[in-house]
């Protein structure tokens, strides 16, 4: 299992923005493999942590065409700056 780690200082988020998200969501979770997604912001700052079976199905998130334009309008403003991180799980512990 890998995840996705994404963590941004927001930029000028329009009412698209928002839209967007919540579309790209569903689409990654129904088409793409992805298992879950969580997201937070607080203040500027914004990180969102989304979990895949494989390295595969992470790429061909990044490369579908809607998910594309988004990382543009991304680039274009909606985020002053981002990082992008992938990491392999070892282990996973859970509680009560």
């Amino acid at each position: 299992m890998y995840a996705v780690i994404f963590t941004a200082t927001v930029g000028d988020q329009d009412s698209r923005y928002g839209q967007m998200a919540g579309q790209l969501r569903d689409l990654a979770m129904a088409d793409f493999g992805c298992t879950d997604f969580i997201s937070v912001t607080e203040g500027e700052q914004e990180i969102a942590i989304s979990y895949w079976p494989d390295e595969v199905s992470i790429k061909a998130w990044k490369q579908q065409a809607e998910h594309r334009v988004a990382q543009q309008l991304g680039k274009d403003g909606w985020y002053k700056h981002y990082k992008v991180e992938v990491v392999k799980i070892l282990r996973v512990y859970d509680g009560p």
